[in-house]
């Protein structure tokens, strides 16, 4: 199979669309790669009872709670 002319190369025949291109091949492949362990996690949660699903909720919010609180606490800190 014969392979392109085009150049694939970084250089300065690349403008900011092949850059966007890049990302989004790096998103998909990335995507493609977590895909079943999102699939897993969901299937786990889908299995709690509700009683569980709220207590891991419950735990979230106490860790979102607890990082504002922290990112709260660096702001009010002076720069060095």
């Amino acid at each position: 199979m014969a392979r392109s002319k085009r150049r694939l190369g970084s250089g300065p025949a690349r403008g900011a669309s092949a850059a966007r291109g890049a990302r989004a091949r790096g998103a998909v492949r990335g995507a493609r790669r977590v895909w079943p362990y999102v699939l897993m996690a969901w299937e786990r949660w889908q299995a709690l009872s509700p009683e569980e699903k709220e207590r891991y909720k419950k735990r979230a919010r106490g860790y979102m709670e607890r990082g504002r609180k922290a990112l709260d606490a660096q702001r009010r800190r002076p720069p060095r």
